[in-house]
């Protein structure tokens, strides 16, 4: 797609608009003019002859319809391409044959239909926040301007209809959640303006029911089940009869989750009065694991006990329980960025504490608190985290003990970034645990050694083995409850879509999709930044400048800001920034950040920093810069090694 009509988004949730790729309204005239890029985009980029839009435009056309029609496209293509060269041929709003057709990138109402049916596949954990997302596109009734025209009113329909079932899906995630006190407003609305739907009234009749109003939810039920009789002559389906019968007798299949914590406070409370303090502490430490593959709050609050439980258990005296609380936590990570550096530090210098206090003859032992330490030090440039790791790895070995090895290649994964260009060192650590966790039934690390080859792979450029690799991993988490595996083959799944060459339009909308799961996940080690540089990728794979709006550009500022300063003009503080920029951490990452310093050196004629870049990334010469995170790609990294080494297009 050419520069001129790049980005171009339509919006028809609503009264019918369209935007400019800086997010400016595009003035669109009058009712007529709209009418044809409504009837264009209900065609869903297929021709419309120009007699349909006549016969579409009036009841009774006028003697000069067709000329009238040709007047209102031409007028549509200076606004949609207002930097279109004169006599260049159209490359959005195009004459094909006997009409017209738009060949739009982004429409709302076609985002909604993938937004929604990716989201009722997803687990009830991940649908929240696409589900948001979908209903927040709508500013009003579909097609707004043309609700009495025959030509929208089928797909004001369906489109009506993708909205209520959306707000169904949204209400019965809250439902499995816990969360029925937040869906009861909302369904309440939605039956009042719905009545004839059962599945709202049953939603509705189900929160009240979570929330202990049983008395409320029976009045619910009743009511819907008059508005059917008396109203459609019809009797409720199988559904709400059903509840109201289990409301009335109390069903234990109403409230899973409320019978589950019954079960739970009994087991719970005569758990307290017979085991120790120590006892609970290791117990807690294996609930905090089983928490923290939730994801969300969940990850969030189990790092946060965890190290309270180390604290705790360093209190009591006992390195050997101290040792246990610590290693137990063997939760598989993939991101080279600690979430919570300060978390880190502090379980970190507990475990070299004890390593230092523990009695000999505990190599098991030793060994967790090592690989512990492998983990917790990503992006150490000491050694000490690799040491740790590797010996961790030996003893393991020499235990043949899977699950402790498995524990350490993770933490051996995590210190192969000492340079660029290991990718396919890491893609040996992944095999390696996707055979050793298949064979003794270890799920969490078959999923771990999957998405590591899923990155290694995508960093070389193989994205047939990575495909598979993304498969496979989705396949395990969605057996397993894995939410967060989601996340990272979503991504994957952009940066498939970027690499590949796909419209920049597109390419920045699967990345506007995967960061939509990034708020909620737990994971501030990976959200911080993400987006803004993924973005920056589709900007340079597509030879155009950085973005220079507002954006967190998060730990990755320092790399950003030459180029930023570089599509804002100002050169001389570009160059100054660029000779400031530090070397960037050892991390996933790494030969991207180098990349963007090669890209910058070679707009200012830097050539100390030229060299720097290069002589990093000349180990990763075959890889794609950046792919090796599963995430985003700045282009192959052969692309900077060549004069003037800035990759596509420059960066004016």
């Amino acid at each position: 797609m050419s520069s001129y009509n790049r980005g171009v988004r339509f919006g028809v949730l609503g009264p019918v608009a369209a935007w400019d790729d800086a997010g400016n309204a595009v003035g669109l005239r009058g009712p007529r003019h709209r009418a044809v890029l409504a009837r264009l985009i209900v065609a869903r980029r297929r021709v419309v002859p120009v007699g349909a839009l006549v016969d579409d435009l009036w009841d009774d056309p006028p003697p000069d319809a067709v000329g009238a029609v040709r007047t209102f496209v031409a007028a549509l293509r200076r606004a949609l391409e207002p930097e279109r060269p004169p006599r260049a041929p159209a490359r959005l709003l195009v004459t094909e044959g006997p009409g017209y057709a738009l060949r739009a990138g982004e429409v709302d109402a076609w985002r909604l239909e993938r937004v929604v049916g990716a989201a009722a596949a997803l687990p009830y954990e991940g649908r929240l926040a696409p589900l948001d997302e979908a209903l927040g596109l709508w500013r009003g009734p579909a097609y707004a301007d043309f609700a009495d025209e025959d030509w929208a009113r089928g797909e004001r329909s369906r489109l009506t209809e993708l909205r209520l079932h959306a707000v169904e899906l949204r209400a019965e995630a809250l439902l499995e959640l816990g969360r029925a006190a937040e869906a009861v407003p909302d369904l309440d609305a939605h039956a009042a303006a719905h009545p004839w739907r059962e599945d709202a009234w049953r939603l509705l009749a189900l929160a009240l029911y979570r929330t202990g109003r049983q008395g409320d939810a029976l009045a619910v039920l009743r009511r819907a089940k008059g508005l059917l009789v008396e109203q459609l002559g019809i009797d409720p389906g199988p559904g709400l009869r059903n509840l109201e019968e289990d409301v009335l007798r109390q069903a234990d299949r109403l409230d899973p989750a409320g019978a589950a914590e019954r079960v739970w406070a009994r087991t719970a409370a005569a758990y307290d009065r017979t085991v120790t303090a120590r006892a609970r502490l290791e117990s807690t430490v294996g609930l905090l694991r089983d928490l923290a593959v939730t994801g969300g709050e969940g990850l969030l609050a189990a790092r946060r006990h965890r190290v309270e439980a180390v604290h705790a258990a360093e209190e009591l005296g006992d390195p050997d329980l101290t040792a246990r609380v610590i290693g137990l936590y063997d939760v598989p990570a993939i991101w080279t960025r600690v979430d919570d550096p300060g978390q880190a530090a502090q379980v970190v210098a507990a475990a070299e504490r004890t390593l230092a206090a523990l009695p000999g003859g505990r190599d098991a032992t030793r060994a967790r608190l090592l690989a512990t330490i492998g983990l917790e030090r990503r992006g150490d440039r000491s050694g000490r985290g690799a040491r740790a790791a590797r010996e961790a790895v030996e003893t393991a070995r020499r235990l043949d003990d899977p699950a402790l090895l498995a524990f350490a290649l993770n933490a051996v994964f995590m210190q192969t970034f000492g340079r660029a260009g290991l990718a396919p060192e890491r893609d040996r650590i992944g095999a390696e645990l996707v055979g050793l966790a298949a064979r003794n039934g270890l799920v969490t690390y078959e999923v771990l050694g999957h998405l590591i080859r899923l990155q290694a792979r995508s960093g070389l450029g193989d994205f047939g083995a990575a495909d598979r690799h993304a498969e496979a991993a989705d396949r395990l988490a969605e057996r397993h409850e894995r939410p967060l595996v989601e996340v990272f083959t979503r991504w994957y799944g952009a940066l498939k879509l970027a690499a590949g060459g796909a419209p920049e339009a597109a390419a920045a909308a699967a990345y506007r999709d995967a960061a939509a799961l990034l708020p909620g996940a737990g994971m501030p080690g990976m959200e911080a930044g993400l987006a803004a540089l993924a973005q920056l990728g589709v900007r340079v794979l597509h030879g155009r400048p950085a973005q220079t709006g507002p954006v967190d550009w998060g730990p990755y500022e320092p790399w950003a800001r030459p180029l930023v300063l570089l599509a804002r003009g100002r050169d001389e503080e570009a160059a100054a920034a660029l000779r400031r920029v530090p070397d960037p951490p050892p991390d996933l990452l790494q030969e991207a950040m180098w990349c963007l310093v090669a890209r910058a050196a070679g707009a200012v004629g830097d050539r100390v920093s030229m060299d720097r870049a290069r002589a990093a990334l000349v180990p990763a010469a075959d890889e794609l810069a950046g792919a090796g995170s599963g995430v985003l790609t700045l282009g192959p990294v052969s692309w900077y090694l060549e004069e003037p080494g800035v990759g596509p297009g420059g960066v004016r």
